[in-house]
């Protein structure tokens, strides 16, 4: 028998969760307009797929918009694409995680304080471009620790971090930072839930011999779920959906541990559950 241990915080965060809620009010409250999403809501597709039958679609230009209500994703979104859907006069609805919403408030107090700024995080990932959109020109993006040793000398330097970025990447950067500004503010700008995510993943990797990691391809926090357990020598599949297991992978297997990413919805966790039980009944 294969012993299942399924980490604590696994599944939706509280910014996703949040955006899912107004998205479907927003649908049930306006059945007779045009509701879209500039970019996916969440980076999960089966939700998105969700969404499109409840009449939420995601629509890849802010040029397409011509009327009824744009959802701003989880992500948060771009100043000027922002004010370029007001001058058009549709409905917004802001679904911008509190988190990001934090970065964005940060970032424009830096640049009004006319600091550099230095963002941690994926260029591009939406969430990097919407903040990158509030702190104006001196504004550097790192994505590893190589980037950061390059960067020039800084008289003054504020430094945030994409909310799903790994803890031990940002504390590594702005530990050089410290060497090449004469004065350096941090705000660590990780959310509780990708923290709470990457401390259970090295918890649970301890205690199985192989890791299943679920959530969307294109979803950063689930990527960097399973390189964190990948880069400790466990076994890991990172999986969509519970068709996408290779039953081959839990063969002469004791025990495997299964984490999930922060838009990862419960149904898709029970069902990759379900199929690992399956796999140890045939």
């Amino acid at each position: 028998m294969i012993k299942i241990v399924l980490a604590k915080h696994a599944g939706f965060c509280f910014g996703v969760k949040r955006a899912v809620k107004l998205a479907l009010e927003t649908a049930a409250e306006n059945k007779n307009k045009k509701i879209s999403t500039l970019g996916p809501l969440i980076h999960n597709p089966q939700v998105i797929q969700e969404l499109k039958g409840q009449g939420i679609i995601d629509i890849s230009r802010p040029q397409k918009v011509r009327s009824g209500i744009v959802i701003v994703c989880s992500h948060g979104m771009h100043p000027l694409v922002l004010k370029h859907l007001k001058k058009k006069r549709v409905g917004i609805v802001d679904a911008t995680c509190p988190f990001v919403k934090k970065i964005e408030k940060i970032v424009k107090k830096l640049k009004k304080d006319k600091y550099d700024i230095v963002i941690v995080g994926d260029k591009e990932h939406p969430e990097v471009k919407a903040i990158t959109g509030y702190a104006g020109k001196k504004v550097i993006l790192i994505e590893n620790l190589d980037a950061a040793r390059n960067l020039p000398r800084f008289k003054k330097v504020g430094v945030v971090a994409q909310t799903t970025q790994s803890v031990e990447k940002f504390k590594e950067i702005c530990l050089d930072l410290e060497q090449q500004a004469e004065r350096l503010k941090i705000f660590n700008t990780i959310c509780d839930a990708t923290q709470k995510r990457q401390e259970e993943a090295l918890r649970v990797a301890q205690e199985v011999e192989k890791i299943i990691v679920i959530g969307g391809y294109n979803s950063a926090n689930t990527k960097r779920l399973a390189k964190l357990c990948q880069d400790l020598g466990k076994p890991t599949r990172h999986l969509e959906q519970a068709g996408d297991l290779d039953t081959n992978f839990l063969k002469h297997t004791s025990s495997v541990g299964v984490l999930a990413g922060a838009s990862t919805p419960d149904w898709i966790i029970k069902d990759v559950i379900a199929r690992i039980k399956l796999t140890e009944e045939s």
